[in-house]
């Protein structure tokens, strides 16, 4: 028998032996140590020997550890590209107030606000939403890292850096490859051999003058342009005796040796329309250090703004955001506004004390574009025997926006008609994503009213939220919790989404713990546990409601927290607020 006909004939009994399981497959494990899987196994059975499908590893578990890793993971990554934008996207046009500013801030919101308003202010129309000045540097970038590179990355390089800065010259002297040059007067006059060089041309540039010149040298011969005071640098020929004279030192009017004994900033050689060197060395000193600071920003008016932060609040008033699911993509954010009466100015109006307050709001996202605005006069009318009495309480202001999840920023201006006072608030705010998949809650809102309110008004109103008139209380500005009187109710409103259904009964399974503590004893002062089988027909949503009155509280400082568990999901919510009773 042949060689290759013995090999077919050992190669299908092995086959065979395989399909039998009477020989094992190469590569297969033959046996298993004691206490580890065995690796020859092709499936894997469950308890009642069935094949077990394979995990999904998109759908596979993640241990707390590395959960907490990719947590860290994920944060330095953010943290690499807000470093990225400082030190690289931004490097050549951020003024030195503006870096020291970003670098003080404290979290991302405020890193993403300061970065939009940074944009804002540079914006030539900021009333569209392309914003030319960013799109135009972006587009300085790649030029100079395609056009500029020198071992180095385009945008690193002193012709990036001016480019980026400045934009295109407005003319270019280049000599790529040097040699030859015919030397202007008043740089000495005759001729010499160079480096490559290139001379920059800018008509006018703010903030540094008219007839800018600019001169990038290759002294390495690499590629690599750098930026120089002293013209006589790109001169090859400057250390080589009696070579590349100048006109007066070909005339025996000057020695090269002049160059190196005369000092300054440019080595130079004497000719007839540059004896005015050393007067002259200062006005390029001041330009070379003008070109390495940022441009000057355009338009003054947003400068201010954002350069010295001015926040004007002579008419105080405290705001408070909740936030409620509408639908899957949509969230309710009702927004409350709190003035003290006795900040409001008063008018008598036919023998009635009447104090106006005009309310402006504007909700803005990160790129600029308006996603919601609000603008409503609150008017106080009071006899005038009462006004002493009602100055001492607060007028509220409310108004619901739809808005989607995401990160925004809120300004409301409020001013004082009568007084012609204003106040201004600022801030940042991150609509929560209601997702499907997790247990979350609303906004805990700690209510002076909660009632039910007519079937006609349901949804509609001041207020309003569903099937329930809310009054929240607004904690003041100075970090002080909300106030209730002890003739008051407290009330608590909060709603819970994406309970799990048991599949057999069709109904959540859930508790709901509620605890007011004393924050001076840190012990809870009332404590209830209710359960979803208690609270009737609900769903995957829930809505809580509790009343509490505020003389069973003594005067003090108090949290109120309610911890729902989900029994069938094993998730849980516990949101907590601070009240006061006084």
């Amino acid at each position: 028998m042949s060689q290759v006909g013995f090999g077919r004939c050992l190669l299908s009994w092995i086959l065979l032996l395989s399909l039998l399981g009477l020989a094992p497959m190469a590569g297969a494990q033959q046996e298993s140590k004691p206490g580890t899987p065995d690796a020859s196994a092709g499936d894997k059975t469950n308890n009642d020997g069935a094949a077990a499908p394979d995990v999904d590893p998109l759908k596979r578990p993640i241990s707390a550890k590395q959960r907490k890793e990719n947590s860290k993971a994920l944060k330095q990554e953010l943290g690499r590209s807000y470093k990225k934008w400082l030190s690289e996207d931004v490097v050549w046009i951020i003024t030195d107030e503006e870096r020291s500013a970003f670098k003080q801030l404290s979290n991302d919101e405020e890193r993403d606000q300061f970065i939009e308003a940074f944009w804002q202010r540079r914006d030539p129309t900021p009333d569209t939403v392309e914003n030319e000045f960013k799109e135009e540097h972006y587009r300085r970038i790649a030029y100079a890292n395609e056009h500029f590179p020198a071992g180095i990355p385009g945008w690193k390089t002193d012709r990036g850096h001016m480019y980026i800065a400045f934009g295109p010259p407005d003319e270019i002297e280049s000599h790529p490859s040097g040699g030859t040059y015919d030397r202007p007067m008043e740089e000495g006059g005759g001729q010499t051999s160079t480096y490559p060089f290139e001379d920059w041309r800018y008509r006018y540039i703010e903030g540094i003058g008219q007839e800018v010149i600019i001169e990038f040298v290759d002294t390495c011969m690499c590629g690599e342009y750098h930026m120089t005071m002293d013209r006589s640098e790109k001169d090859a020929l400057l250390y080589t005796p009696n070579a590349g004279l100048t006109l007066y030192e070909q005339m025996g009017m000057a020695s090269k040796a002049d160059r190196f004994t005369r000092g300054g900033l440019e080595r130079l050689g004497a000719g007839p329309f540059n004896t005015d060197l050393q007067s002259k060395q200062f006005d390029r000193l001041e330009q070379f250090y003008k070109l390495q600071k940022p441009p000057a920003v355009k338009f003054k008016d947003l400068e201010e703004v954002v350069s010295h932060k001015i926040s004007v609040n002579l008419m105080p008033f405290d705001v408070r955001a909740d936030f409620v699911k509408v639908t899957g993509d949509t969230v309710l954010v009702p927004v409350t506004i709190q003035i003290k009466n006795r900040d409001i100015t008063f008018v008598n109006k036919d023998g009635v004390q009447r104090g106006t307050a005009n309310i402006f709001g504007r909700v803005t996202t990160l790129t600029g574009r308006i996603a919601q605005t609000f603008e409503e006069p609150v008017q106080v009318d009071v006899p005038a025997e009462l006004l002493p009495k009602v100055a001492e309480n607060s007028s509220v202001y409310w108004k619901a926006l739809p808005l989607r999840p995401g990160r925004y920023r809120m300004d409301i201006v409020v001013k004082d008609v009568n007084g012609d006072r204003m106040g201004t608030w600022s801030r940042g705010i991150v609509v929560p994503d209601f997702a499907d998949d997790r247990l979350t809650s609303s906004s805990l809102i700690v209510a002076d009213v909660m009632e039910p309110v007519a079937a006609k008004n349901v949804g509609t109103g001041m207020f309003v939220i569903g099937t329930t008139k809310v009054r929240p209380r607004v904690a003041t500005s100075d970090g002080k919790p909300a106030v209730f009187k002890q003739n008051q109710k407290l009330n608590f409103w909060m709603q819970v989404y994406n309970l799990s259904v048991d599949e057999k009964t069709h109904k959540p399974s859930a508790t709901i713990q509620y605890e007011v503590i004393n924050q001076a004893t840190n012990k809870a002062v009332v404590r209830t546990i209710e359960s979803t089988d208690k609270l009737g027909n609900v769903g995957e949503q829930v809505t809580l409601q509790k009343t509490l009155s505020a003389a069973n509280l003594g005067p003090g400082t108090y949290r109120i927290e309610i911890k729902v568990n989900d029994n069938i999901s094993k998730q849980t919510v516990d949101p907590s607020a601070t009240f006061a009773v006084e």
